[in-house]
């Protein structure tokens, strides 16, 4: 068993199709499936179950699958200490990060951060920040970039806190929101549970929604076009979008939305991370004094 076996688990078990994962790690299903039972055969168990639509695996393949992931980590960790010796900033930076802030703010933070250090190579994961902690908790990731408040117990630093608003393409009294279509999408459970907090607070009937997206481009899209109002954060606005806005607030206190940047004190021992860390902080000095 080797780091194309350790590979070939891991995307089977996110996939939990072989097509699909055939075509993910670029070889063909006949292939994938020689490898599979060739696993299978090398250990005497059966790794998962052929399902009619999704793979579904053994205790057995579990366990290979979790002792592939241990074992893809810590070769990636020696890579690390390997190209830390050097004494130079260079090597691979891994990064989880929540898909709004890696949509709307991440690009232009990795521009500069690699104008700086060009040797540095950065693999960048996206999804809600449920995931990214818990990747991070399994070192899968370096840093973590997440918005919410969630508990980690290690080091983090207060990277951004934006207001939720209100959107709309023309100005609309709050007090009939409730006979308003109301246009969601797919968000975390903490800003789920906020919005929620808040039209409580305000109204004892429940929104109409008449829409529900996956993406919250698509979202904005909708309400550009009259057919609804929406409530996001405030990073997600931009000067083009040209919408009506408003800022929500419980008892005269704004909702904020916050995101953080979060590290393993045992992260530091490697200088990328340690020099990203220290260039994100110093934008955060700059831009306060800035403002």
């Amino acid at each position: 068993m080797n780091e194309k076996d350790w590979e070939l688990l891991q995307t089977l078990y996110e996939m939990k199709n072989i097509t699909k994962a055939a075509e993910k790690l670029f070889i063909s299903q006949p292939a994938l499936t020689y490898r599979l039972r060739s696993l299978e055969n090398e250990f005497g168990v059966e790794i998962a179950k052929r399902g009619t639509k999704r793979l579904q695996f053994t205790s057995e393949g579990e366990y290979l699958v979790e002792y592939s992931r241990k074992m893809l980590n810590e070769l990636a960790k020696t890579k690390d200490q390997l190209l830390n010796m050097a004494g130079n900033i260079q090597g691979h930076l891994r990064i989880g990060v929540s898909s709004h802030f890696a949509h709307y703010r991440l690009p232009t933070i990795l521009k500069d951060f690699l104008a700086v250090y060009p040797n540095v190579q950065v693999n960048v994961t996206t999804g809600w920040s449920t995931k990214i902690s818990q990747k991070l908790e399994r070192k899968e990731v370096h840093i973590g970039i997440i918005r919410g408040s969630y508990e980690w117990k290690e080091q983090s630093i207060l990277l951004n806190e934006e207001n939720v608003c209100l959107i709309s393409k023309n100005k609309i009294h709050m007090g009939d929101l409730p006979s308003i279509g109301r246009i969601s999408y797919k968000t975390d459970p903490i800003f789920d549970n906020m919005i929620k907090d808040w039209w409580n607070h305000h109204f004892s009937q429940p929104p109409m929604v008449t829409m529900e997206v996956d993406r919250i481009e698509t979202c904005k899209e909708m309400v550009r076009n009259g057919l609804g109002y929406a409530i996001i954060p405030q990073i997600s606005l931009r000067p083009h979008d040209q919408l009506y806005n408003r800022i929500l607030a419980i008892d005269n206190h704004p909702l904020l939305r916050k995101t953080w940047l979060i590290y393993s004190n045992s992260a530091l021992d490697l200088s990328v991370v340690k020099a990203f860390v220290q260039f994100v902080t110093t934008q955060l000095r700059q831009q306060a004094h800035s403002l």
